[in-house]
């Protein structure tokens, strides 16, 4: 534990203690990524049901997850990506945090080396210095794209993974097909796997497939995919999570799964099915909202970048930019709180200590306000 540092959204929620927010400006909280609002009504109708008419909803579960929920995601992946995805290839767990937990147990001991682009998503860097395993920046360039090129220069005898996010938190960034198609490449050609985290994939900007990679042969030899229904259904507080790979490798995640929760949460996993099955309509609407709101931020950045600040990536539910002042963001983001009333993360926590790019920059996670809250969003920092 001593490894990593503390939670980065507890750290940040601690820096509004004592603060008072007065009612014409209250706080405005875009440090996590998670949606406050509870499921929808038909939905949570639906698991009212699951408790008190479904007895399997109370007891243990299948390691692996509901089949009926791992047959699903297979079936919508196989005509959302194109490929060939199987209920034995998906894996339900307790988030998509225990699904990347769960596969780097499969694929690292202590001394190995996972390579991240930076700016990273913190848990992931957390769980592998837990485990004394390195992480290895790789740093993103021009549009916060990480470089095969430079990857490839970082792999040793030790490298296990490679670990994407796309849509990419922090940075918002969407990682083109051709991208992930090379990342492939390169982990295939080197024995290696290639993980990609794709939580935000129902809130993806483009149409169709974003990648080709389940059309591959033999992809799960390579290709380790996460998902979250946590965003999608509004189920943060029920923990369910999918992890695609192969057969073998769901094996022995297997083990450490049963040791760790046993199952995944039996409610959350009925009611994310029922969602899958249920709410394509409502969901698609959701992901229309936060097209809306990313518009909006391009809309009001100009106010921004009129007084030096640059926008490095926006998309999914995350703004990342860089600010003119001399100040580390990490004493910038504090100073938000008691001068405007706006909680965000500093980049300081997303990047190595020392990298110098984490100074300079902010994230501001957009889950949980509309376009007006936006415009209000931006009217403030405008103030700094």
């Amino acid at each position: 534990m001593a490894a990593t540092f503390p939670p980065p959204v507890m750290e940040a929620r601690r820096w509004i203690d004592g603060v008072e927010f007065p009612a014409d400006r209250p706080l405005i909280n875009v440090s996590q990524a998670a949606p406050v609002d509870p499921p929808p009504a038909p939905l949570r109708e639906a698991m009212s049901k699951f408790v008190l008419e479904d007895d399997g909803t109370h007891l243990y579960g299948p390691v692996l997850g509901l089949p009926e929920l791992r047959a699903e995601v297979a079936s919508q992946w196989t005509a959302a990506y194109g490929g060939k995805v199987a209920a034995e290839q998906v894996a339900i767990t307790s988030g998509c945090n225990q699904a990347f937990a769960s596969m780097i147990a499969t694929l690292c001991a202590a001394g190995d080396e996972v390579i991240i682009p930076t700016p990273w998503y913190f848990n992931h860097k957390m769980w592998l210095d837990m485990g004394g395993i390195s992480s290895v920046a790789l740093k993103t360039g021009t549009g916060l794209l990480p470089s095969v090129e430079e990857a490839a220069k970082l792999i040793t005898s030790k490298t296990r993974a490679i670990t994407l996010v796309s849509p990419n938190n922090p940075g918002g960034v969407e990682y083109p097909s051709d991208l992930l198609g090379a990342f492939y490449d390169l982990c295939e050609a080197h024995g290696i796997a290639l993980i990609v985290d794709e939580t935000y994939r129902d809130f993806d900007s483009r149409s169709g497939a974003p990648h080709d990679l389940f059309t591959r042969q033999n992809w799960d030899e390579t290709l380790i995919q996460l998902y979250s229904f946590s965003k999608a259904y509004r189920l943060t507080g029920h923990r369910v999570g999918a992890m695609v790979a192969s057969v073998a490798r769901l094996a022995e995640a297997e083990k450490f799964l049963d040791t760790v929760t046993i199952c995944p949460n039996q409610l959350g996993q009925r009611a994310a099915l029922w969602g899958m099955q249920n709410l394509a309509v409502w969901l698609g609407e959701q992901r229309a909202e936060i097209l809306a709101r990313r518009a909006a931020i391009e809309k009001h950045f100009p106010k921004l970048a009129a007084k030096g600040w640059t926008l490095q990536g926006n998309g999914a539910y995350f703004a990342y930019m860089t600010h003119p002042f001399d100040e580390p963001s990490n004493e910038l983001a504090q100073r938000m709180v008691r001068d405007i009333g706006v909680l965000c993360l500093p980049g300081t926590m997303f990047v190595p200590e020392g990298d110098p790019s984490g100074a300079t920059s902010l994230r501001i996670a957009f889950a949980n306000i509309d376009a007006d809250g936006i415009a209000e969003l931006f009217t403030r920092m405008e103030t700094l």
